[in-house]
């Protein structure tokens, strides 16, 4: 017997006269032979559940065009710093649901978020002190931190990539003309697990609506905006600590119970308060005498 004769019997395979009663069975045994016992469950399920939301919601042959197209036009958009289809995962909810079942916290561990679509890694060193933005981005914020195990040890050498919207409410690689990292940055914890830098106070703003995912937006009369924050990536090279990806929301923004993308959680909310320009410098001294 051949090779080929041996994969037909072992398969059994039905690829003419598929019918509405009997593709999904076939379309899950055509994908059974990969030897990725992961990738075959995942597949398996996708078409599954794929096959019976089309059977459940009889979806037309317009209707399955229009989806094709919306889909092919999230990719034409997207390039190495507009990624449309993370904008697409979070608007839908997805982005926060992987995340919780792929990173649950103890209750006295920071919460994570959602990393979003502006994330980059070309994020420059910045040492403690220093600012993240370039000047005239906006009002001026000083952001102290400490990052601490479960014990509530500090942890020195820890990573911290951080990136946040200028004062119009738009990232850097949301302009055209962006020829170098601004507002973001790379810090490391000082001995005392502290990291400290300036930036722009977090303003609200509205996620890309120039693409198929804001007129999605429109679509289901949706807001577009987020509520002010700032983004954190957190990590320890060469440890076995988790990485968290996480934000700090403005407590008072307008937006907080309307977040486009599902990220807000009551932990992550923190008050900003007004520093007189002399208070600001006294702080960045006294931090830089200790650090």
């Amino acid at each position: 017997m051949s090779a080929s004769d041996n994969t037909e019997s072992k398969t059994s395979l039905k690829l003419s006269d598929l019918t509405v009663d009997n593709i999904t069975k076939n379309a899950i045994q055509t994908n059974s032979e990969t030897p990725n016992f992961r990738f075959k469950f995942l597949m398996e399920k996708l078409i599954n559940h794929l096959h019976n939301y089309i059977r459940e919601t009889r979806l037309t042959t317009e209707e399955w065009t229009q989806t094709i197209q919306f889909l092919t036009s999230c990719g034409q958009i997207s390039n190495d710093v507009r990624q449309e289809f993370i904008l697409l995962s979070d608007i839908l909810g997805v982005s926060v649901l992987v995340d919780a079942l792929n990173h649950p916290k103890p209750s006295n561990a920071t919460e994570s978020t959602v990393l979003g679509p502006f994330y980059t890694e070309d994020a420059v060193d910045v040492a403690n002190g220093e600012s993240i933005a370039s000047p005239n981005k906006g009002e001026i914020c000083l952001v102290l931190a400490t990052v601490k195990n479960t014990r509530g040890e500090p942890i020195e050498g820890a990573k911290i990539d951080v990136w946040e919207t200028d004062g119009n409410g738009l990232y850097d690689n949301q302009y055209e003309n962006r020829d170098k990292p601004d507002m973001r940055g790379r810090l490391t914890t000082n001995q005392q697990g502290e990291f400290y830098f300036t930036c722009v106070k977090p303003v609200s703003y509205a996620v890309p609506t120039d693409g198929p995912v804001g007129k999605l937006l429109k679509e289901l009369h949706r807001r577009a905006y987020r509520p002010a924050h700032i983004h954190f990536r957190i990590y320890i090279p060469d440890s076995e600590y988790d990485d968290l990806v996480t934000a700090l929301y403005v407590q008072d923004d307008p937006y907080l119970m309307s977040d486009a993308v599902f990220g807000v959680k009551k932990v992550l909310l923190l008050m900003s308060r007004k520093l007189k320009m002399q208070q600001l410098l006294r702080c960045m001294m006294l931090k830089n005498k200790i650090g």
